[in-house]
């Protein structure tokens, strides 16, 4: 399993969008990195929901459902579907992300435009540990 972190605009479509209909499709993407990952992503894989723009936080866990297929007429674009899978016990905001050194390597740190990011299994653990609070 690979670790993923997504993120979203919750005024367009936030976790609560995703909790109340149970799955989603995560398409619209428009970055040729994020679309690679996109492609990368695997039946099973988990990922963050992060919400971007407004709140600036990690929120809930998401599970793949469905891997990579055309997104759209024009280009090479591609979706998932996500379902939820919990929501964190306290978001994690990416003023706290910045703050702790053992994720300054973090792709939401070096790449903060990066729509879809790898995760290494080492920061899912630290983000878990400071959801936790």
């Amino acid at each position: 399993m690979a670790y993923w972190l997504m993120k979203s605009e919750p005024d367009v479509f936030g976790w609560d969008d995703l909790v109340k209909d149970g799955t989603g499709e995560w398409d619209g993407v428009r970055n040729h990195t994020a679309a690679r990952n996109l492609r990368d992503i695997k039946v099973g894989d988990r990922a963050f929901f992060y919400h971007s723009n407004i709140g600036l936080q990690v929120v809930g866990i998401m599970e793949v459902t469905r891997e990579a297929q055309k997104d759209g007429d024009e280009g090479n674009w591609v979706s998932v579907q996500v379902k939820p899978v919990e929501p964190l016990p306290n978001p994690v905001t990416l003023k706290a992300v910045k703050a702790e050194p053992r994720l300054a390597e973090m792709e939401l740190v070096k790449y903060s435009r990066l729509s879809v990011g790898k995760v290494t299994a080492e920061e899912w653990k630290i983000v878990l540990e400071m959801a936790k609070g």
